[in-house]
């Protein structure tokens, strides 16, 4: 099998930079089982908190930029100022946010590399795709189920 794996051969395929090679123990480290418990649980939480950061793109931010937009539109007069500042707040608060989620989920993979896990990918994409799937799922059921379609009303003759 070759040996192309970038964390292999320091970021090569052909070769080896000098002075990237691989960390080789005569015997493994012992690690503590207690700090890697400890780590462990800080991993969960930054998970955590990093799930709750992404649905609050789904939810809170996209509310208090119509209640943000609702103002300005109300203290200006001009609902097009209104619609333009929500947009505009709405994009760039969901930057802000995807920036500090990937910033967090850096922090995840760290932490759970230090409580033994093989940790090579993130879990911000999966993340994100999970949340989208439920919340449209619920957002559907709303629409349809809960909401429903309106009376059927025969028009006036």
């Amino acid at each position: 099998m070759p040996r192309n794996d970038p964390t292999d051969t320091g970021g090569l395929f052909i070769g080896r930079r000098p002075g990237t090679a691989p960390v080789r123990y005569r015997a493994l480290p012992e690690r503590e089982k207690r700090r890697m418990r400890v780590d462990s649980m800080v991993a969960n939480l930054v998970l955590l908190g990093e799930i709750l950061l992404v649905l609050s793109v789904w939810g809170p931010q996209p509310l208090a930029w119509l209640w943000v937009a609702s103002q300005i539109a109300y203290g200006t007069g001009s609902l097009m100022l209104g619609i333009v500042s929500a947009f505009l707040g709405l994009l760039l608060t969901l930057m802000l946010t995807l920036g500090l989620a990937a910033r967090i989920d850096g922090l995840w993979r760290i932490l759970r590399r230090a409580a033994g896990f093989d940790q090579r990918e993130g879990a911000l994409g999966r993340i994100f795709t999970v949340t989208a799937v439920v919340v449209g799922a619920a957002f559907l059921f709303w629409f349809v189920i809960i909401e429903g379609p309106g009376p059927i009303i025969a028009p006036r003759q």
